[in-house]
């Protein structure tokens, strides 16, 4: 890392990891990029001793050494782990500088001097304004948070199983949400599990979350860990908003970007985690501009980044339960009870994978039974054999990525071949990878196993023969099912459930819900103004990520002509 990292203190543990690329992690900045700095914060002299941010602050600011030293220590276990000390033209923070969310570690003063402070809305209003300062400042809060996931440097503990759907799902929404915790697998640790017992923690309490040291978490919710974590505290939940956007997927995020950054005052609202289905591809090989591939987690985290960074306000874990559609503002109910209210409404709250008719499939929902292919559950099946259902672009993915792990990957496709719904690419790498055996014209009878997944009996449809196979990894990508249910019969939607718009509304249609205006709807708008769909929610969308992040796009410049009427 840049700058020392020995200290005189004896209660401090150095990190023995160098960060690859410090110039870019912990950059220095040029005396005239601190004097611009200084033109947006104060100064401030420090002295030694001094604790400039404390683990779990609120609303941190961003410290830059004039003079002096800064360290950043984590306080673990009655220690503090040294992160880093910071020299003059240095500056302290990382990725909760942009999201407003609390302070990981803390910082303290190693050597008195003079340091220029900024609250999050001068970072804000720096970085929105000057471009080079905003690379350097981005690019480095994103590296840090990303060197503090790689060390499960952070506030949380998981305590957990791999064979514990809830454990799977607690670890995926930290990781996709860019939190840093730290796992004890109790497969592995049975110190862990002896203190499990101790303390009269049952299976059916698993997995145990340890919040910021104090809270203990039994089998949390989503939710629970979110506000355990104060990820929605900054969110000012009684003003009006321009631009209400519900789901955080690619065509969400695309319009918080957009949204934002000409203006609007824009509020998000997801139900689970930032990127949608999109997030949990494993490689998307086909969107414009990254010819090696990008991973979905990447490329949505740098998207919802974006979107901070223009001041978008996101809610996580808290989805939308009912939409009220009479009046000029639009309310829409999210778990809690909570209502917000918005000028403006942008539905991108996509669609679900279609489930097949399995008595059981509940049981082994997390359990050996996913709906995404993610490094985290490719770790669960290295070496084995796993089923991947579906035959779209996001199964083919999902085939190419886990045979790189897994033994074999028996990929079922109810239709005859992959040609009509999956991309050339990926037909050829599956055709061509001696690790995927593709089944058509097959699909899934039966599930078994005492909890976790154990067996998996399919049926050939052409011959009727069926084959039960030892398999305890089953992903399913099959068909979609729009999220709509929580619209309340507001908006007009097709004989599948998608919401209709645009020119696909037709004359009868409008008249029938009393369309108010002169002007038809625009193209994304729905059968009620100033709200419009986008993405997989959207009648007649094209399942790709490109066309979502265009339909966020220009719904948000459609959005700016119905606030103008």
């Amino acid at each position: 890392m840049a700058g020392s990292m020995d200290s005189d203190d004896p209660a401090l543990t150095p990190l023995a990891v160098t960060v690859s690329r410090p110039e870019r992690v912990f950059p220095t900045l040029t005396r005239e990029q601190v004097s611009r700095i200084a033109s947006h914060g104060r100064r401030r002299s420090t002295t030694h001793g001094d604790v400039l941010v404390e683990v779990g602050d609120k609303a941190v600011p961003i410290f830059v050494v004039v003079v002096g030293e800064l360290q950043a220590v984590l306080p673990r276990d009655g220690s503090q782990t040294l992160i880093v000390t910071l020299h003059p033209g240095q500056f302290s923070g990382e990725a909760s500088m942009i999201s407003g969310r609390r302070a990981l570690v803390r910082l303290r003063v190693s050597e008195p001097g003079e340091v220029i402070q900024l609250d999050r809305e001068q970072l804000l209003a720096l970085i929105q304004t000057d471009a080079e300062l905003s690379e350097i400042l981005m690019r480095a809060f994103i590296l840090r948070r990303l060197e503090l996931i790689a060390r499960h440097l952070g506030d949380v503990v998981v305590i957990g199983s791999r064979h514990c759907a809830g454990t799977l799902r607690a670890r995926e929404f930290l990781t996709r949400n860019g939190h840093p915790f730290q796992y004890i697998d109790l497969d592995r640790d049975s110190e862990a599990q002896e203190l499990l017992d101790r303390f009269q923690i049952s299976v059916a309490d698993i997995p145990v979350l340890i919040c910021r040291g104090d809270a203990v978490l039994r089998n949390p919710t989503n939710s629970q860990i979110a506000d355990c974590l104060g990820f929605n505290e900054e969110i000012d939940d009684t003003r009006v908003s321009d631009l209400l956007i519900v789901g955080a997927g690619p065509a969400g995020l695309a319009a918080a970007v957009y949204g934002a950054s000409e203006g609007l005052d824009v509020l998000v609202l997801e139900s689970n985690v930032p990127g949608g289905q999109a997030g949990s591809s494993s490689r998307i090989e086909n969107y414009l501009g990254f010819p090696t591939g990008i991973s979905g987690l990447d490329l949505t985290g740098r998207a919802y980044a974006q979107a901070l960074k223009f001041g978008a306000q996101v809610i996580v874990a808290k989805g939308a339960t009912r939409l009220a559609c009479d009046g000029q503002r639009y309310t829409v109910e999210i778990d809690g009870g909570l209502r917000v209210q918005s000028r403006a409404v942008i539905i991108a709250s996509g669609a679900e994978y279609r489930k097949p008719e399995l008595a059981n499939l509940s049981t082994f929902e997390g359990a050996g039974v996913y709906y995404g292919a993610t490094p985290m559950e490719a770790q669960l099946c290295v070496g084995e054999d796993v089923v991947v259902v579906g035959g779209g672009n996001s199964a083919g993915q999902a085939a190419v990525f886990l045979a790189s792990s897994a033994r074999r990957v028996h990929m079922l496709v109810r239709a005859p071949g992959l040609a009509e719904t999956m991309s050339r690419y990926l037909v050829r790498r599956i055709e061509d990878n001696p690790a995927i055996a593709l089944r058509t014209s097959t699909q899934i009878v039966a599930l078994e196993g005492d909890g976790q997944l154990a067996r998996v009996r399919w049926r050939d449809d052409r011959t009727g023969d069926a084959e039960t196979h030892d398999i305890k990894h089953v992903f399913i990508m099959t068909g979609a099912v729009p999220n709509t249910g929580w619209l309340n019969g507001c908006l007009t939607l097709d004989d599948k459930g998608f919401v209709k718009t645009g020119p696909d509304l037709s004359a009868e249609e409008l008249a029938n819900v009393r369309w108010p205006l002169a002007r038809p709807p625009y193209l994304l708008e729905t059968s009620r103004p100033r709200i419009f769909a986008v993405g997989d929610v959207r009648g007649g969308n094209v399942k790709r990520v490109a066309s979502a992040v265009g339909e966020g796009s220009i719904a948000v410049a459609l959005v700016h002509q119905a606030l103008r009427q």
